[in-house]
């Protein structure tokens, strides 16, 4: 019995560390996203409207991504 609790702890802990690298390798990508966006933007003004499109289309996907890394950390951790 003692291991299977010792299975337990290490699939919360393993968990909690991949939510945690999800959660900042989506802040890393949409920060570079922004920042690429804002460089484009003010390198070329007239395409702002194209590039805040492609940068809202682009977060949005890793924000499904990061969203679906989370759920299976939850899940691990729930099980």
């Amino acid at each position: 019995m003692a291991e299977v609790a010792n299975v337990a702890d290490v699939a919360h802990f393993a968990a909690g560390i991949g939510a945690g690298i999800v959660t900042i390798g989506a802040a890393y990508g949409i920060g570079r996203i922004a920042g690429v966006a804002m460089d484009s933007t003010g390198r070329n003004p007239q395409a702002a409207n194209d590039i805040r499109t492609s940068m809202i289309i682009s977060c949005a996907l890793i924000e499904g991504v990061s969203l679906f890394g989370l759920v299976v950390c939850i899940l691990l951790a729930v099980k």
